[in-house]
Order: structure tokens, then C-alpha cells, then sequence
């Protein structure tokens, strides 16, 4: 393998090459300030349709709204004598039944961005709609509060922006073995034992050297701890399951991470949205039953949160193609075993009462979830990561 394509591919070198001052960071950090905890994180790329998620079944301007694409009321799943689930949710109802679900209503933030880019950057840095941020809020927390690169995993073969700090950024990975495996590679290995700092001064190569000898190290480390881990779940067989069988599988082997990231695609319904959104919603459903089923045989559900946000909703009107266009606020889920305020935490916002474009207006800003997790449930000081202070909501 050569030099260029190494570095192309390497998703070792793709989450750790771009954060200045790792090496210090690396060094000077205690790892005893990341808590016990762990936090799960899903994105439902694409904008979600949280009104065809959660549904307002005995809302007229649904309907009417939605005269082909709503979802009738003998085919939901009802939850109270107001709203219903998806028929492909069984999985989440019985969450829900059980206690271990909370469902946020009307997430979103002021001046709602609706592009898929702009937005998801929003929601990954915890920025104001015009801020322009080059750090993710999980960076930041690991910037602040952690100490290697494997406090924070995001399943996936490149880094989001939420992982990538000033300091230290997360480690991407599908598979730990290929990443360890990609680690060992003779030319990485080649730079690693042959290379002298002096030879690399030139051009602040000293930098990437040390930033490989830290890429290594972790890669090895995940890998080791992901063979000891195991599954005691049968998980479909999907990519978006797989992810979560790799995510159960570290949590389970005690791994030294507190956050983990991963994504399910598809979620843009333009056009033909009852069918692709219904196979999306029941990947999702049966992957979360599967997951916390195997959290739960080994113990591990209780010390574990898991946040499903959409980077917006959709527009409440269906559009000429049995779809729904971008739209603003949309349903947020929270998954755990002590929820302090289980089932749904506050009303759907009016339908009749929309904003200038025709979307659900938003109640509960996003960043008011980020600081409630960070400072209940990691146990850290919110504003330092987010650089703002957020009202704490009281679902933890």
C-alpha cells in the first residue's frame, strides 16, 4: 500500500489526523474524569417524519394534510387516546410499556436550517443556526473530560463532526478487527519503527508520527477489549443491526468508552415515503429490541442511555409525490432503564398553529436534551462542553 492511499484510507489516520495539540491532550488527561456511564447515540439520517413516527390520530389537520400518506387509525399503534405509534414500532411500544422510553415532542432550535448538511452540522456541534462551529459537542466533551480517542466510537468507517475535538477526536470503526488489522499495515508499521522524529520535523510530519504511534495503541486497544465482548442476542441481519451488535459487544467487554455513535440512512422521503419509511422504522425498531435485549441479559441496560434524534422533521402537509418535503421540529427518543419520566414527556405542538413554511414549531430546544445527558447522566459540567447554559429537562 502506498503512502497517498494509505492515508486516503486509513480510518485511523481519517479520525485522528485533524486534531491539534492530540499528543499534549493525550498525555495530560486523566482517564478517571469520564465517569461510569455510557451513551449511546443513533442519528436517523435524512429527516425523519416525526408526525408519521408518533401520530396524532384524532387530529383532523393531520389528515387532512395527509390524505394518502397519514397513517389510519386501525393501523397505529395506539398509546394514549391522543397519539399513536407507527404499526412497524411494536418494538418501542413495548419500551414504552415497560418504562423505558421517553418520547420528546417538538424538538428542534430557533431558526431551523433545512438542509440535510447545515442542519446535521447544527445538531453535531450544538451551534446557534448561525454559528459556524469546528468542533462536535461529543469533541468537546472529550476535549474537556476524557483522555484517549476510544472515549469515544463512532461505528461507521469515517468521524462525524460531533466526535472531532480541538484536542482529541473519537475513533471511527465498523469492525475492529479490519481497524487493527489496518494498524499493522507495513507501511504504517514501517513509519512507526523506522522513522526518527528528526527525519519527520520536516513539514510537521512529528506530528502525524506521534498522532499514528496514539492510532495504533487505540486500535489495538479496541480490539482486544471487542474480543473479549460477546453477544447473547440474535440480531438482524442488517448494517444498521450489525452496528449496534458491535456496539453491545464493546459495551459488554468494559471497554474504556463512554460514547458511542451510530447512524441508519434513508430517511429523505420526497417521494413514496410510506414504503421507505415503514422499512426504515422497522430496521430501527427490531435493531433497538435486539440491542437492549442483549444489554439487558448481561447487565448492562442500566448503566446505558441511548438518544435517537433526527437532524429535522418533515413538512405537515404531503407534497404531489406521496412524500413530505424538509421541515423543522420533530420527536426526539430517549431509551433507559430508570427513566425518571417515562412515556411521552410533552404534548405534541398544535397543527393548526404552524410556522411561516408550514412546520411544527419548536418547543424544546436540542441543546436543552445535550445538557440534561452531559450533567445527569455524565456526570459533567454542561457549559463547558456546550459554552452555553441550557435548561435541564427531567427525563433522567
Amino acid at each position: 500500500m502506498d503512502r497517498r492511499h494509505f492515508l486516503k484510507q486509513s480510518s485511523l489516520v481519517s479520525s485522528l489526523f485533524f486534531a491539534p495539540n492530540f499528543v499534549k491532550a493525550f498525555e495530560n488527561m486523566s482517564a478517571s474524569s469520564l465517569g461510569y456511564k455510557r451513551l449511546v447515540i443513533i442519528q436517523l439520517a435524512g429527516g425523519n417524519d416525526g408526525l408519521n413516527t408518533i401520530i396524532p390520530f384524532n387530529n383532523d389537520v393531520y389528515y387532512r394534510n395527509r390524505p394518502s400518506i397519514g397513517i389510519q387509525k386501525n393501523n397505529l399503534i395506539k398509546v394514549t387516546n391522543e397519539l399513536g405509534f407507527h404499526p412497524n414500532l411494536q418494538p418501542l411500544k413495548k419500551l414504552y410499556d415497560q418504562g423505558h422510553l421517553t418520547i420528546i415532542n417538538n424538538v428542534g432550535y430557533p431558526n431551523p436550517n433545512r438542509s440535510h448538511f447545515r442542519s446535521t452540522d447544527i445538531w453535531q456541534t450544538a451551534s446557534h443556526s448561525d454559528q459556524y462551529l469546528q468542533t462536535g459537542w461529543i469533541g468537546r466533551y472529550l476535549d474537556t473530560y476524557g483522555d484517549k480517542p476510544y472515549n469515544a466510537i463512532e461505528i461507521d468507517d469515517s468521524l462525524s463532526l460531533a466526535l472531532k475535538g480541538q484536542n482529541i477526536n473519537g475513533i471511527a470503526t465498523k469492525n475492529p478487527q479490519v481497524l487493527f488489522r489496518t494498524s499493522q499495515d507495513p507501511y504504517f508499521k514501517n513509519v512507526l519503527e523506522h522513522y526518527q522524529d528528526e527525519h519527520l520535523s520536516e513539514h510537521n510530519l512529528g506530528y502525524l508520527y506521534k498522532t499514528m504511534i496514539a492510532a495504533e495503541s487505540s486500535a489495538k486497544y479496541i480490539f482486544e477489549k471487542h474480543k473479549t465482548g460477546y453477544n447473547k442476542q440474535e440480531y438482524p441481519n442488517n448494517e444498521f443491526s450489525n452496528q449496534l451488535k458491535t456496539t453491545s459487544r464493546l459495551i459488554n467487554s468494559g471497554i474504556e468508552t463512554k460514547v458511542f455513535y451510530s447512524s441508519l440512512g434513508g430517511f429523505d422521503t420526497h417521494a413514496g415515503q410510506p414504503i421507505k419509511q415503514s422499512r426504515l422504522l422497522k430496521m430501527y425498531a427490531e435493531g433497538i429490541e435486539a440491542f437492549v435485549s442483549d444489554l439487558k441479559q448481561q447487565g448492562t441496560f442500566k448503566d446505558t442511555l441511548i438518544l435517537t434524534f433526527s437532524e429535522f422533521g418533515r413538512r405537515v402537509k404531503q407534497n404531489a409525490a406521496n412524500g413530505t418535503d424538509h421541515g423543522a421540529a420533530s420527536n426526539v427518543f430517549i431509551i433507559g432503564h430508570q427513566l425518571k419520566t417515562p412515556g411521552f414527556y410533552n404534548e405534541m405542538a398544535s397543527l393548526s398553529n404552524l410556522d411561516e413554511n408550514g412546520d411544527i414549531k419548536y418547543t424544546i430546544d436540542f441543546r436543552s436534551i445535550y445538557a440534561t445527558i452531559l450533567g445527569k447522566w455524565l456526570a459533567v459540567e454542561d457549559k463547558a462542553v456546550l459554552d452555553n447554559s441550557f435548561s435541564k429537562l427531567d427525563f433522567i
